[in-house]
């Protein structure tokens, strides 16, 4: 289980190459599609994402983790002071170590790791969301800022600029694509998870469009599957889909190498959308998965799509 501590240990840390090796660990155990998609990156760049992986994750468990109930802002807090630390090159335990590596290798940036502290923030006193506005600011913080962090380890494509009249141009940055590849995986999450938020009382769907498919809460919460609610969620699964069109333009600007698992990963979990469908939108009874022979089916048409488009 992993948790914050409540004090910096005065122990000696893991060697690097152990550090590492713990994250591979923790990927490969609890997100074993994206562990996966890692494998078919260069060692640098999966090593590195494992690293960012666990932070996030640890991150998310303070909230949604076996120990949710004992977290307060002052947790969120003190988490707040370990990530400063973990940049300033001080790693606390044995996964930072890998982290303060990941850091000094890419250049990325401490803002969208603060913001997802944020997102979690919001966890702790919303239920509920009015608006798919406020919805999307809180998709952004706990999932699009995952794209801020990982594409400057994924690269950015500047083979254009090897000409001598395009030296002075500037490669794109993929960010905005980025981050709506991150929102568009939590909506994606948040349709799949309806039934197990809803035990825990929480809706994030948002109220405004519950009104307007003439759906309650309270339908919502005891699990309702009708015309109504078929037809809310054929709405829902359209705006995500949106965001993964979105997210599409931006993996050609991405380094080689980065594209085949980009397109994989967004390929994969697109295909939950696809199940909600097939399963006639309950989401309250059957979770929607992707199996493993049509994971396999998706891998030939992304890598063709990351060498032509």
């Amino acid at each position: 289980m992993l948790q914050l501590p409540e004090s910096p240990r005065i122990t000696t840390l893991a060697p690097l190459e152990e550090a590492y090796e713990l994250c591979r660990q923790i990927t490969a155990e609890y997100s074993k599609t994206f562990y996966l998609g890692t494998l078919l990156m260069p060692e640098a760049k999966r090593r590195a994402i494992w690293a960012i992986y666990v932070w996030c994750r640890r991150t998310d468990e303070l909230v949604d983790g076996p120990r949710s109930e004992l977290t307060t802002n002052a947790t969120l807090d003190e988490w707040e002071q370990h990530l400063e630390s973990v940049f300033a090159g001080q790693p606390i335990e044995d996964v930072d170590v890998a982290l303060v590596d990941t850091l000094q290798r890419f250049p990325i940036n401490i803002q969208p790791f603060r913001d997802m502290i944020a997102g979690q923030r919001m966890d702790l006193y919303r239920s509920r969301y009015e608006t798919f506005e406020e919805l999307k600011l809180y998709c952004y913080r706990v999932a699009g800022t995952v794209g801020l962090m990982t594409t400057p380890v994924m690269g950015v494509d500047d083979s254009h600029r090897s000409t001598p009249w395009s030296q002075s141009q500037t490669a794109r940055n993929p960010e905005p694509e980025a981050v709506a590849l991150g929102i568009a995986n939590q909506l994606t999450n948040i349709l799949r998870d309806v039934g197990e938020d809803a035990r825990r009382g929480r809706i994030y769907i948002p109220l405004e469009d519950l009104e307007r498919f003439k759906y309650s809460e309270k339908e919502l919460l005891n699990g309702v599957v009708d015309e109504r609610w078929r037809a809310l969620m054929q709405f829902q699964i359209a705006r995500a889909r949106r965001f993964f069109s979105e997210a599409e333009s931006g993996i050609s600007l991405l380094s080689p190498d980065a594209r085949f698992p980009v397109w994989a990963a967004l390929m994969l979990y697109r295909g939950i959308l696809d199940v909600i469908e097939q399963n006639q939108y309950d989401v309250f009874c059957k979770r929607a998965y992707v199996p493993g022979w049509r994971k396999l089916l998706y891998l030939p048409l992304a890598k063709l799509r990351a060498e032509v488009l």
